[in-house]
């Protein structure tokens, strides 16, 4: 492998994108939440995915997120951004933004809205990395994109060197073992599912990337050090906790309206709303702060 992937581990927190009262990207605030990630531990930022609303930001405010994320990372944390877009040429244009301003790695779903060939899917993917040298990591989201990544497929990736990793979202575990049997050991495989944060790591997930890690970054923080040493039946119940306060987010209008509301109460950054067409969820509303209650009492719990 061309690249080094020990820097791949751990939580990685996938960023919502914020706006400002005009729906313009709010640099500042941004910068202040990143900035709390560091301080609490997180170990790096998965910037301008699903949960970053990155098909609803146009290639300028794409960039403008992964810039004042990146000046919020500094040298301190894992800054990976998601470069995937319905065209390819503007997948290299995003990838090329990202490689000049330090990030260490980037990733992308296959083109979306077109039922495509597997062909083409390599071919969107392989010609990324052929325009940019640098880490890359297949983000596999059948859910979303309406494609769920072959074997054939990624054993055909798994020749690209600049491939070093995946990040799997899809609801079976299985597939995070065959990922990372068949990528091998220095091969990075990222859970996707957070309700699965547990299971993916122990059937062969090195790091994870999740939305909600957002919300509750010192739960999964927990969690991962559970992982680590070995203690799998508290990590059991720390997980279930956390899927607690992941379905009371699930049961809101949206999930990015719910998790930005708790956001703001829970760090006393204004982290706005989502954009349009997801739907709101004020900070101020009971089930926000209901939620965001539940959360501050995990975290006291946690010694």
């Amino acid at each position: 492998m061309k690249f080094s992937t020990e820097k791949y581990r751990g939580v990685f927190v996938a960023l919502n994108s914020l706006y400002d009262a005009d729906d313009n990207v709010n640099v500042s605030a941004i910068k202040e939440l990143v900035k709390k990630y560091k301080e609490l531990g997180v170990n790096g930022i998965y910037a301008c995915g699903s949960t970053g609303e990155g098909f609803l930001l146009n290639a300028a405010e794409r960039m403008q997120v992964a810039e004042c994320v990146k000046e919020a990372c500094g040298d301190d944390m894992v800054l990976i951004v998601h470069v995937g877009s319905a065209s390819t040429k503007e997948s290299i244009e995003l990838a090329r933004h990202a490689k000049s301003i330090g990030a260490d790695a980037i990733s992308a779903v296959p083109s979306v809205y077109y039922h495509l060939p597997e062909e083409s899917i390599a071919l969107h993917w392989n010609s990324i990395t052929e325009a940019v040298d640098m880490p890359f990591i297949i983000y596999n989201i059948p859910q979303l994109t309406g494609y769920d990544l072959s074997y054939r497929l990624f054993g055909e990736m798994l020749k690209n060197e600049n491939v070093i990793g995946i990040k799997n979202s899809s609801d079976s575990t299985c597939q995070i073992e065959r990922f990372a049997t068949l990528g091998g050991k220095d091969f990075v495989v990222f859970n996707g599912p957070d309700e699965q944060f547990l299971a993916g790591r122990l059937m062969g997930a090195k790091a994870a990337i999740g939305g909600t890690y957002g919300t509750m970054p010192e739960l999964y923080l927990h969690l991962n050090s559970l992982i680590e040493k070995g203690d799998i039946e508290n990590a059991k119940i720390w997980q279930t906790r956390i899927n607690d306060c992941i379905f009371d987010l699930l049961s809101c209008p949206s999930l990015y309206g719910a998790s930005k509301a708790v956001i703001t109460r829970r760090f006393g950054i204004d982290a706005g709303l989502p954009r349009l067409p997801f739907l709101p969820l004020s900070a101020d509303s009971p089930k926000a702060a209901a939620i965001a209650e539940k959360i501050d009492g995990y975290v006291k719990m946690i010694k």
